[in-house]
């Protein structure tokens, strides 16, 4: 049987064409069959047939039977997220709180949280039972003590949060309360507090004053009453000669006060002694 120019062409150019679906389709089988899993990612493979593998794969190139595998990249390095809640005190006062929280997946239990929660972990995990411990702690003291034990409470916090978060194949690395206040009322009744303890104590240091003023007049009143009694014991025994020398010594101490004035002159005079203020520049 002889074929025409024609009929050649078309088997060389079916062939070609076969053969180019067969290389694609082996580009693109080969493609399919190779995943990189980058630094701080592992893998979980699921099977279409098996289920989600218990193994866990690291970082490198790995094969993969196409269609039928298919692998689940999770990121594997510590992340931070935030967890707000707003709980009552052990006295009844609202109080906002947040906690920052660094979080990782337990590499060797991947594919268990595959199983049982997805890549998306921790959105579905953290925020329940943040807000949970979060209610409990708080819930143990009174609203001026989250202040003054801030360490002791940070403390329950992260270790009932770590022991919670166990359960759930998650490993916190560090939990911190970033964030603490109370409602509008308890705000101001702390305030009003203050100023209360600030000028109780004001109004001792008043008292304290006046006593001290007062002791200080009595020891003075004491000591005048005891220079007079001395004055009077030695009037009785001396005369009014003591009177006479004391006031000879206040008029000389009251001379010689005049004499360092420029402005007063002393002016004699027949029948008394005067004295006179003069200004030297008139």
């Amino acid at each position: 049987m002889i074929l025409s120019r024609a009929d050649l062409a078309g088997r060389f150019i079916g062939r070609c064409f076969a053969a180019a679906v067969g290389f694609s389709f082996g580009c693109v089988t080969l493609v399919k069959s190779i995943y990189t899993v980058d630094g701080g990612q592992r893998a979980v493979l699921f099977d279409r047939i098996r289920g989600v593998r218990d193994f866990t794969v690291g970082e490198g190139t790995h094969f993969l039977i196409p269609f039928l595998q298919k692998p689940f990249v999770f990121d594997i390095r510590t992340r931070p997220f935030a967890i707000s809640s707003v709980t009552g005190t052990k006295d009844l006062q609202m109080v906002n709180l947040t906690l920052r929280v660094l979080s990782r997946p337990d590499i060797n239990r991947l594919p268990e949280i595959f199983r049982t929660l997805g890549q998306k972990y921790d959105d579905k995990v953290l925020p329940s039972i943040g807000n949970e411990v979060l209610k409990a702690v708080v819930a143990q003291f009174n609203a001026d003590e989250l202040l003054t034990e801030r360490p002791h409470v940070s403390a329950l916090v992260r270790d009932s949060l770590m022991r919670r978060a166990s359960e759930f194949d998650i490993v916190l690395d560090d939990v911190a309360i970033t964030h603490l206040s109370y409602g509008a009322e308890f705000s101001k009744a702390v305030e009003q507090k203050q100023v209360a303890q600030q000028d109780a104590e004001r109004s001792k240091l008043l008292v304290a004053k006046a006593e001290l003023e007062r002791r200080a007049a009595i020891i003075r009143a004491e000591g005048e009453s005891e220079s007079a009694k001395l004055i009077s014991d030695a009037t009785a025994a001396a005369g009014i000669g003591l009177i006479e020398l004391r006031m000879i010594e206040a008029g000389k101490d009251n001379a010689a006060s005049m004499c360092r004035n420029g402005s007063v002159m002393y002016l004699p005079d027949s029948g008394s002694n005067m004295v006179v203020g003069v200004n030297p520049r008139h």
